[in-house]
């Protein structure tokens, strides 16, 4: 049996952790805050006492944390031992894609970049898409794990840091829809229109977005429950504005950097990143 140990029990991690014990893997978690882990005993996962714990014996290392710092923290406490593949699945950028990769060298880990596409409802489902980029003859192991948290693996090649520049890609297009929905909604209402109208029209249309309708409603009812929380939100984004750096202008990142940061320093940082719109629409 492979013994898998996640090392990060949050809003991601914590599903994909019920998600990997239904697929029979042997399965140790941990995380900073012990409550958060120490559920999934009920769902016959392993709930350790510190990082090396987990990790000991572990075929498999995945990491769900908050940004790359923790991450080379918390994988300099595990003590893993060499051989072991490491699926880190955290969002860290392209700097700390880098120093994690020459962590994992170091202690002669196998390092597989794989950040996932997703947030709460698709990792509670097992839908993540999971980008991945790592040795082929790891591939096989990986996907015990991928093939228990998703639906869809794409393998992008060898070379770490592939996979995080795609997941940097996408993200700039998920938090510009997020924010373009905001500035939609917030306009509308300042102007006397019915924001239901923005809906209605966009029916059956080519810019018909099934995420404006999935975050629209949570803008207009003032009612964040998170999905994905606006300071992890914000951390994306400033990664994706620091990785374009001066090469090209992404304004619409940057404006949703700001919209994001503004949410958090008002005290919204653990709601759901839709919460931007209280900045957009100057709620506070």
């Amino acid at each position: 049996m492979t013994t898998v140990a996640l090392l990060g029990t949050g809003i991601m991690g914590h599903p994909m952790a019920k998600n990997l014990v239904r697929s029979g893997v042997a399965l140790r978690v941990w995380n900073r805050t012990r409550g958060k882990a120490e559920p999934l005993a009920e769902d016959g996962a392993t709930v350790a006492g510190t990082p090396a714990e987990a990790a000991e014996g572990a075929d498999v290392l995945v990491t769900m944390l908050a940004d790359g710092p923790t991450a080379a923290e918390v994988f300099t406490a595990a003590n893993v031992a060499p051989g072991t593949v490491w699926l880190q699945m955290s969002t860290v950028g392209v700097e700390w894609v880098g120093k994690l990769a020459e962590l994992a060298k170091a202690a002669d880990v196998v390092f597989v970049d794989s950040p996932v596409m997703g947030t709460k409802v698709p990792a509670e489902q097992a839908q993540l898409q999971v980008l991945a980029a790592g040795p082929d003859d790891v591939h096989e192991k990986a996907d015990l794990v991928f093939g228990a948290i998703g639906s869809n693996t794409r393998w992008l090649g060898v070379e770490p840091g592939t996979a995080t520049r795609l997941k940097l890609v996408m993200n700039a297009w998920v938090l510009a829809l997020t924010n373009a929905t905001a500035e939609s909604l917030a306009l509308a209402r300042a102007l006397g229109v019915d924001p239901q109208l923005f809906f209605d029209v966009m029916t059956g249309t080519g810019f018909d977005v099934g995420y404006a309708r999935m975050k629209g409603p949570l803008m207009l009812n003032d009612d964040y429950p998170a999905s994905f929380p606006a300071a992890l939100a914000a951390k994306d984004a400033r990664l994706v504005v620091e990785a374009a750096g001066d090469a090209i202008d992404v304004a619409g990142a940057a404006a949703t950097l700001a919209h994001l940061q503004a949410a958090v320093d008002a005290g919204h940082g653990e709601e759901d990143m839709a919460v931007l719109y209280r900045a957009v629409a100057k709620e506070g």
